[in-house]
């Protein structure tokens, strides 16, 4: 997605512990519906290192994938959130999170959309698309993480 489609902010720790919540909720629900997008257009001009595809493959051989993604994302904390973003060509849909998580020494960007209430899936589960789920092109910093607490901050608390 480019730049000049987005609109980034940083929402309160706990506006983003509600999103959270809700996030596994929808997980907990037999009727949840998720859509990951292995196949992006973006992917096409990557490496395929930093694809969905090649990202899951990776770090989850033989498991299926949504079930990889209903348990990772289950665990998803407000620590690791990064940011979210309206995507203002659909003004109409939710906003989206990003989150960031290591897996094997390897920072993963996450990026997902939860929808409990769904014109489009009016069949009553709730929607959740998995936009990214890959390793990252660039490595985190602490400053990426609104609310994480640095070592030298939790040192200081002990």
């Amino acid at each position: 997605m480019k730049e000049g489609n987005e609109k980034k902010r940083i929402e309160s720790k706990s506006e983003v512990q509600f999103h959270l919540d809700n996030l596994k909720y929808a997980l907990e629900s037999s009727y949840v519906n998720i859509n990951f997008q292995k196949n992006r257009q973006v992917d096409e001009s990557r490496d395929k290192k930093y694809t969905n595809r090649y990202t899951i493959a990776q770090l989850f051989p033989d498991e299926d994938e949504v079930e990889v993604l209903k348990r990772e994302l289950a665990f998803l904390t407000v620590e690791e959130y990064i940011e979210t973003v309206k995507d203002i060509r659909f003004p109409n849909r939710s906003e989206m999170r990003v989150f960031g998580r290591q897996y094997s020494n390897e920072d993963v960007y996450i990026k997902i959309r939860v929808e409990l209430v769904s014109i489009e899936h009016a069949s009553g589960g709730s929607y959740i698309l998995v936009m990214s789920f890959h390793f990252s092109d660039r490595d985190f910093n602490e400053t990426d993480f609104p609310y994480r607490k640095s070592e030298v901050k939790k040192n200081e608390e002990n």
